[in-house]
């Protein structure tokens, strides 16, 4: 008797094939509500599943049922306030009505909630996008398969067939079937001779003999040189091989001018790029460099949580990624990308400078590169957002953030599959 053990992680009254079809059909409601959701997480939940809602009539479906035909008023039994032709006032309450803190009155319909996980999650932020302008493959993804030996296989084409493996195997079923009829085969021929030397005139005993090692020699000759389950056969697999090499570098201003609310917003941003490609694509080097009126390249723990302010020099951010590219990844083995991140504000020659340095030394080693500004709340356009404006380059893109609802959008047009090409 069999006995199965179910040990998915869905027990009987959950589905996973329910869960990934419910998931498929309403994907822009749940994309929205992790937006949300997103929104109002610190940096560090930042990649966590959650519990999610979504308005119950964006997942309500149409039913039908039979009815009698025609039409039909009447007033249900017992009903001491409304006659025939009455209108009823919507109820008041429920799903985004009030302020919160206030008890409406009537009848309303909660949001439908349930739980990603953490997997879920990351696949709904991560899957449809990807690096601009890789060259030749999606590196991580698509890549050049090889073939690489792999042990041996009992079935496979006659001119993978490894005739040494075979040979052994084929010895040792041999040796395993036949060990016991060779040792009686020589306990007989040993009895043989002696009978021989002993009492040669003893036919009868010499005949039984003889005839046992007969026997024994059939049984042994019965065994087949070889068998087909003995036959081995080379196997190779194909093994995915990274053709391309690629870095990111961060570079965040955290000079003064940038308060909290923008050194969050940049962070968030951070984190998603960090996020994206730790999901996306294996072995991208990323390059964490922040910088006030002087640069210096750091490790991620200190580039979302150092505290450490001072002045504005955005030209000096753009040196140091130049000498690390110079020292690190040599031209036409890498594709560099980078991602800026400032509120814009930078004084006297340096936008320009830096408008300059980046059109000229940067970008033709880039594959892409993106700014992020995060400006005050008064919009006023920045004097590094004027100069930035005249670069014409097609792997250059610069993007506004205002808020935290802002960033997702922003993060999917910067890297969105159809736009990356």
């Amino acid at each position: 008797m069999s006995v199965i053990i179910d040990r998915r992680l869905n027990d009987r009254n959950k589905s996973a094939g329910n869960r990934e079809r419910f998931m498929r059909r309403y994907k822009a409601q749940i994309r929205r509500a992790v937006t949300d959701m997103v929104a109002s997480r610190s940096v560090r939940d930042m990649e966590q599943g959650g519990e999610i809602k979504i308005p119950i009539r964006d997942v309500s479906e149409p039913s039908f049922r039979h009815g009698s035909g025609g039409d039909r008023e009447y007033v249900l039994p017992g009903n001491r306030s409304f006659e025939a032709g009455d209108r009823l006032p919507r109820p008041q309450g429920g799903e985004g009505r009030g302020s919160g803190n206030e008890g409406g009155e009537g009848d309303g319909t909660d949001a439908f909630a349930f739980t990603l996980s953490r997997e879920e999650f990351m696949q709904i932020f991560f899957d449809d996008l990807e690096l601009p302008r890789m060259v030749r493959t999606s590196f991580g993804e698509i890549r050049e398969r090889k073939p690489q030996r792999a042990g041996y296989t009992t079935q496979g084409a006659p001119n993978n067939l490894s005739v040494p493996r075979s040979l052994r195997n084929a010895i040792g079923r041999r040796i395993a079937l036949t060990a016991e009829s060779r040792r009686k085969l020589v306990a007989a021929q040993q009895e043989l001779d002696r009978a021989d030397n002993e009492s040669p005139d003893d036919e009868t005993s010499r005949q039984q003999l003889a005839d046992r090692i007969d026997v024994l020699e059939r049984r042994i000759a019965r065994v087949p040189f070889l068998d087909e389950l003995d036959l081995r056969y080379r196997y190779r697999t194909s093994v995915p091989q990274p053709i391309s090499q690629a870095a990111m570098f961060c570079l965040m201003d955290v000079s003064a001018s940038m308060d909290e609310r923008k050194k969050d917003l940049a962070k968030r941003f951070f984190a998603l790029l960090h996020m994206f490609l730790a999901r996306r694509y294996e072995h991208v080097e990323v390059v964490f460099i922040r910088h006030t009126d002087d640069a210096e390249e750091v490790d991620e723990q200190r580039f979302f949580y150092d505290p450490k302010t001072g002045g504005t020099v955005v030209l000096s951010a753009l040196t140091l990624m130049h000498e690390i590219l110079e020292e690190r990844f040599p031209p036409g083995e890498w594709n560099i990308y980078g991602a800026q991140a400032s509120d814009g504000d930078a004084f006297g020659a340096d936008p320009e400078k830096s408008r300059g340095f980046l059109e000229q030394q940067l970008l033709p080693r880039l594959r892409h590169f993106a700014y992020i500004e995060v400006p005050d709340e008064d919009s006023r356009i920045s004097t590094l957002s004027a100069a930035y404006r005249r670069i014409e380059a097609p792997q250059f893109a610069m993007r506004e953030v205002l808020q935290r609802r802002d960033i997702w959008p922003v993060f999917r047009d910067l890297f969105s599959r159809e736009h990356a090409h």
